[in-house]
């Protein structure tokens, strides 16, 4: 019998983990392992890609703010300074709630850049994903909108693209009409896209006396609905020490009655009478921020009352993300 030869392996070329290119996921991976990239690099890769960050404006100026804006405002935009300065040819950045078309983002014909903020995301961490759009929009011919794409696990997020030192102050609109700078030379498809989103916006008004704090207005009666910086247990105490005690309305005729959680953070939500409008909760709404102060500063045990009143918020507490 003749003797078996040892069978010998071609030297394979030995990559790191930042050398590995991205492929098709049925496709072999280009490390040489033999086994296809989904099976092997690719397995961290679509990790990556798919956890869930709970917290992604977390670090950002102004974090309330864009849970409120991704989550409950209509129409809104913001200013975005960049850490490095705004590339040659790009006047300004700005995040807008929404844009038309539902496009990710727009490099408009002057070059400045619209951000939309409220768009449905390829991975669990926003903040990578519309640092990624931003980027492409930077560089996107003008005139030309910036479409979806999965962003590289690796990727920049915006904390790494935006200016920690720099404001967050969004300016709440009526409706999308800051969509087209020239209504007249708007497409068909954009107008009518406006006509749609500016039929389904809600009236929304930000208080000015209060962080992130925001007035709306709906056919039964009209809300307040807060986001809330502070821990959510600490918070959820505090509110049920106010709550117990009769001190947690906004005045005659409302009431707090649940709250959301959104992005790591509680979003407390109160009903309002449909005559009470912005202006008639700003103070309510600057005297309940100093109850709930002294009252994230206790420690005390709740008491009996407290546990109930705390129970019953829990139960109305619905997440949206």
């Amino acid at each position: 019998m003749a003797k078996k030869r040892p069978q010998t392996r071609a030297t394979r070329p030995q990559l790191t983990d930042g050398e590995i290119p991205v492929v098709g996921a049925r496709e072999p991976c280009p490390c040489g392992s033999g086994r296809r990239y989904k099976a092997c690099h690719g397995r961290a890769a679509a990790h990556a890609v798919t956890e869930l960050v709970h917290r992604p404006f977390e670090g950002l100026p102004g974090e309330c703010d864009w849970v409120a804006l991704r989550e409950l405002v209509p129409a809104a935009t913001v200013e975005l300074p960049l850490k490095d300065g705004l590339p040659e040819g790009v006047p300004s950045v700005t995040l807008a709630t929404v844009l038309p078309m539902a496009w990710p983002a727009l490099r408009r014909d002057d070059g400045s850049v619209l951000l939309g903020l409220q768009n449905d995301t390829a991975s669990g961490d926003i903040s990578r994903d519309l640092a990624d759009t931003l980027q492409r929009a930077l560089t996107a011919e003008p005139g030309t909108p910036v479409q979806a794409r999965r962003a590289p696990a690796d990727g920049p997020r915006l904390q790494d693209l935006l200016d920690a030192e720099g404001t967050f102050e969004p300016v709440v609109h009526s409706g999308f009409e800051f969509w087209i700078p020239d209504t007249e030379n708007a497409t068909p498809e954009v107008t009518a896209s406006l006509e749609r989103a500016n039929a389904a916006a809600i009236p929304t008004v930000k208080l000015a006396g209060v962080g992130a704090a925001y007035w709306c207005e709906t056919p039964e009666k009209n809300h307040l609905r807060w986001v809330m910086p502070h821990p959510e247990e600490q918070l959820l105490d505090a509110l049920a020490r106010l709550h117990a005690a009769g001190r947690s309305s906004l005045g005659e005729g409302t009431r707090l009655v649940g709250s959301f959680r959104a992005h790591g953070l509680t979003v407390p939500v109160w009903d309002l009478p449909s005559g009470v409008g912005a202006d008639d909760v700003e103070k309510p709404a600057a005297e309940f921020a100093e109850r709930l102060a002294a009252a994230l500063a206790s420690d005390a045990p709740l008491t009996p009352e407290e546990r109930r009143a705390r129970g019953g918020l829990t139960n109305r507490q619905v997440t949206l993300s």
